[in-house]
């Protein structure tokens, strides 16, 4: 998920990005005649009606930049040819993603890994080396 409102995830035939905008919002909500909080409450409860789910997933394949007549040819055959169960978890990820952005982003500076000094622990946890003894003279 983003701060934009959009999700990229498996479905379908592929990964594909979802964005469910203000604008799709709009049409969620006139196509669905209901808000889309009321929606996604349907959708977890299990009292969601049949047009939540693909109309929820049509508006967020064209709010991520699919052409509107591909993500009719994409929904009529991924979710109206299916059991509707199987796209209830896309849907609900879809619209929580449109609803709350995601809160796990980081906001500040990212932190530069850890460098590796390359040293070796010359002991054990039993204090023993862990350095094979030398056999022969040192060498330079």
């Amino acid at each position: 998920m983003s701060r934009d409102a959009s999700i990229t995830i498996p479905w379908g035939d592929g990964d594909f990005k979802f964005r469910l905008g203000w604008g799709e919002l709009e049409e969620l909500q006139e196509k669905t005649d209901a808000g889309p909080y009321v929606v996604l409450q349907r959708l977890h409860a299990g009292t969601w009606r049949v047009q939540d789910i693909s109309n929820v997933i049509r508006m967020g394949l064209i709010g991520g930049g699919m052409a509107p007549d591909q993500a009719v040819k994409k929904v009529r055959y991924y979710v109206e040819q299916r059991p509707p169960m199987e796209n209830v978890p896309h849907a609900i990820a879809v619209l929580s993603a449109g609803l709350m952005g995601a809160p796990d982003e980081s906001l500040g500076k990212p932190r530069a890994p850890k460098r590796k000094t390359g040293k070796r622990s010359t002991t054990s946890r039993t204090g023993k080396s862990d350095l094979a003894p030398s056999t022969g003279p040192a060498q330079p």
